[in-house]
């Protein structure tokens, strides 16, 4: 697989470290410890399309996050990390 680094261009995926799912809002300091224990270890397994975090550890050491379809590895969009994500007015085939 390769991946879009935003600053350096196409990469072999041996170049980055996947960071976790991307867009995880973390709860409130005041939030119930089923909130808590939801943010700390529930995370999503979709089957297709999937936001992640990626790090650029073999270049620019860069934080971005990734749109990729999980069963062909197609990577949809690449955008930074704060943006939301381009997609977002298609429907998640999870929702």
């Amino acid at each position: 697989m390769q991946l879009p680094c935003p600053y350096c261009g196409l990469r072999d995926e041996a170049e980055f470290q996947w960071g976790g799912e991307s867009h995880v809002v973390r709860p409130a300091e005041t939030a119930s410890d089923a909130d808590w224990t939801d943010y700390l270890f529930a995370r999503r397994n979709p089957r297709g399309r999937a936001l992640e975090r990626w790090v650029h550890i073999g270049g620019c050491g860069a934080w971005f996050n990734v749109s990729r379809d999980t069963v062909t590895h197609h990577v949809q969009h690449v955008y930074p990390i704060g943006a939301p994500d381009p997609a977002a007015r298609e429907p998640h085939p999870d929702d």
